[in-house]
């Protein structure tokens, strides 16, 4: 599957182009630095300066890979409305691994509640997992908030 219309404009409107990097405001030591559409990793540090143009063709890269992380994760169907919820929290939250907990896989190596009630198609408990993806007492809880809420109304619809 790929994220239709919806899905995108979900995700690039809680992430917000940027076109100088910034520090992450909800780490003590502002790593990752970001930039674009939430862009992180290698070579994304304190003076880099984006065009619109590369802002735009690194989010469509970023999203590519993140389609492909969760289409290899899932064992069911899931409509237009679930997929593109699911992707926004994955290129939000990252997929996770040995270092980090994420929704395709936790620190232990299991998958997320989140995706293994998806996968079981538990829908409806899935829906409440999106809203225990929010960091408690940080500067950006209330925004968290909010995204969570509204990936869960788009998982929650048929979508696009």
């Amino acid at each position: 599957m790929k994220t239709s219309a919806a899905g995108r404009k979900l995700i690039q409107d809680f992430e917000q182009c940027r076109l100088v990097a910034y520090p992450d405001p909800g780490a003590k030591d502002g790593v990752p630095w970001t930039i674009g559409w939430g862009a992180t990793g290698l070579g994304i540090g304190r003076g880099v300066i984006w065009t619109q143009q590369e802002a735009d063709e690194r989010f469509d890269l970023d999203l590519s890979k993140r389609e492909t992380l969760l289409n290899n994760a899932l064992v069911v169907p899931v409509t237009q409305g679930q997929f593109d919820a699911l992707v926004s929290i994955v290129y939000n939250v990252g997929e996770g691994g040995p270092q980090k907990d994420g929704i395709i896989r936790l620190r232990s190596g299991r998958p997320s509640t989140l995706l293994r009630l998806v996968n079981a198609r538990e829908y409806a408990a899935a829906a409440d997992q999106f809203l225990l993806w929010v960091s408690p007492g940080s500067s950006v809880q209330a925004g968290l908030l909010r995204r969570r809420k509204a990936e869960r109304t788009l998982f929650c619809s048929e979508g696009a």
